[in-house]
């Protein structure tokens, strides 16, 4: 075995906070509907299962009643604003720097993220990060979505293969690296809705800086066992 293995990263909460985009977006949406917008809070509660789920969470919030056509037409006016929302995201600290290293190290990295496609792909342009993932898989690319395994598992095949390490923020990617059977480390200040203690994990870090020991740990995990 080589020196490497597949790194592979939620988005939302995890290297990114898009909470104040997917906030505006909802706002202006629910504002056509007479209502009143979102908090961040309450932004951040309703992520992590897709758009479609955060819609119906959205309209739920405020009482809008919620029929099959009526959550198709707040869903694709939705994800029409969604797709041009970039502007307010903001990377955590760190992450820059520590891609950097394990790219440098020559780790694989790859991105799987319930964001639908185009927002995911466009927000990847906005800020730079095309370069940086061997592979992306998001939503809507495949006929799943987290917490299954499926976009995990093809997020690895499409890598190539081999020892992989989980990264995520909340109890959706720990439940997704459960049922993949992968190791999972949980980012601390992310969108996770109980404890981080009570959220199932291999390792636990609020600060990147600290990711790169746990990817040696990781490795010389893999390499014991051959």
């Amino acid at each position: 075995m080589n020196g490497s293995i597949n790194i592979v990263f939620d988005l939302d909460g995890t290297l990114i906070d898009s909470a104040p985009d997917i906030q505006a977006v909802a706002s202006e949406i629910l504002g056509r509907l007479g209502k009143q917008g979102l908090s961040l809070e309450e932004t951040r509660q309703f992520v992590g299962e897709g758009s479609a789920v955060f819609v119906s969470r959205m309209m739920a919030a405020r009482a809008i009643e919620e029929t099959p056509a009526r959550h198709a037409a707040v869903y694709s006016d939705f994800l029409a604003l969604y797709e041009r929302s970039v502007d307010k995201a903001v990377f955590y600290p760190g992450v820059l720097a520590t891609l950097a290293v394990l790219k440098t190290a020559g780790h694989r990295l790859g991105l799987c993220t319930n964001k639908p496609e185009r927002p995911a792909r466009a927000v990847i342009r906005h800020m730079g990060m095309g370069p940086i993932f061997d592979a992306v898989v998001a939503g809507g690319m495949i006929d799943s979505r987290k917490p299954a395994p499926d976009m995990l598992l093809k997020t690895i095949h499409d890598l190539g293969g081999g020892p992989t390490l989980y990264v995520g923020d909340s109890e959706i990617d720990a439940e997704t690296a459960k049922r993949a059977h992968i190791p999972f480390a949980l980012y601390t200040r992310g969108y996770h809705k109980t404890p981080c203690e009570s959220i199932p994990h291999n390792w636990l870090f609020g600060d990147f800086s600290a990711l790169p020991d746990i990817v040696s740990e990781r490795l010389r995990q893999a390499q014991a066992r051959g």
